[in-house]
């Protein structure tokens, strides 16, 4: 193999310079979300542990939510260390909220505040994300322009 297809081990895909408060808030607003989830999840178990009639749907809702919990805190672990791969991830969950929080605003009850807050914070998180600042702050470059900076 040569040495164009094995990096050195002293290369990092975060570019240097000072992060972006765009990014930060990104970060944040993905680290909000899971740390939801993460509260839910084990809402949701506690209350099948100690609780009602179906305990065993309970827990396993409550170990999924835990689990779905990884992906954004995972996601704004790496917007914060400024690593290209998490921008996928935090992306992924934003627009997997979007129809989370549709269900909610069409709930009769309480839950309507709280798809409006999940709405804003989807929707402020997919802005942030696709921002050129986020993106070049992340070292992404679009397509056919992985070519341009060995060119100047």
């Amino acid at each position: 193999m040569s040495s164009e297809q094995n990096p050195s081990t002293g290369t990092t895909d975060a570019p240097s310079g000072p992060r972006p408060r765009r990014l930060t808030a990104a970060a944040a607003l993905c680290a909000l979300e899971g740390l939801a989830l993460f509260v839910g999840g084990v809402w949701m178990l506690v209350l099948g542990l100690t609780g009602g009639h179906d305990r065993q749907q309970a827990v396993t809702g409550g170990i999924t939510v835990l689990a779905l919990a990884l992906l954004p805190l995972l996601a704004a672990r790496g917007l914060l260390l400024r690593r290209s791969w998490s921008r996928g991830p935090a992306l992924i969950t934003q627009i997997m909220a979007l129809p989370v929080a549709y269900s909610l605003l069409q709930a009769d009850s309480v839950a309507v505040p709280a798809g409006v807050a999940l709405a804003a914070v989807a929707v402020a998180s997919l802005v942030l994300l696709v921002h050129p600042a986020t993106t070049r702050a992340l070292g992404i470059r679009g397509p056919g322009r992985a070519q341009e900076s060995g060119q100047r």
